[in-house]
């Protein structure tokens, strides 16, 4: 007969005590990298209101995408909001935040990029699915004709 085997209610204990432990300390530390990984949503705003909150001194920071021209912005609140400046508005937009003592970061180039979204190019698909149809009916229209002027010198 196999003699049984049975952990001791000490080992249990310690082993549960452990994992109580373990999940006690691990959910603060889980909790903290999950806001750090939280990644920072902007609400778009006209570039208006961007220089009427800049007037008010309510913006704290901001970080400049010239290949979007974008100005990414953060507040006093702590609400970050996004505006968008017109093509060579980005020397009145930074001599404004200078005269203000806001701090400005221009991105890299390569860091701009990444921030660029991709362009689907759906209408060149369209427009080549229509000429590849195009091509093959004019075929097709000119195999038909040459098989019907044969039939009829026959």
């Amino acid at each position: 007969m196999a003699a049984k085997t049975r952990a001791s209610y000490i080992a249990k204990l310690a082993v549960l005590l452990g994992l109580f432990t373990f999940a006690s300390l691990g959910t603060p530390v889980l909790a903290a990298a999950a806001e750090v990984a939280t990644p920072i949503s902007y609400q778009k705003e006209t570039l208006a209101e961007w220089e009427k909150q800049l007037a008010e001194g309510q913006i704290v920071a901001v970080t400049v995408n010239k290949r979007v021209r974008s100005l990414r912005t953060t507040l006093k609140s702590g609400q970050h909001v996004l505006a968008k400046y017109k093509a060579k508005g980005l020397p009145k937009a930074e001599a404004a935040l200078t005269a203000r003592h806001v701090p400005v970061t221009v991105l890299t180039p390569a860091e701009a990029v990444k921030e660029v979204k991709p362009v689907h190019h759906k209408l060149r698909y369209i427009a080549g699915a229509i000429v590849i149809v195009v091509i093959v009916i004019v075929v097709g229209v000119l195999l038909f004709d040459r098989r019907r002027k044969r039939a009829a010198e026959e």
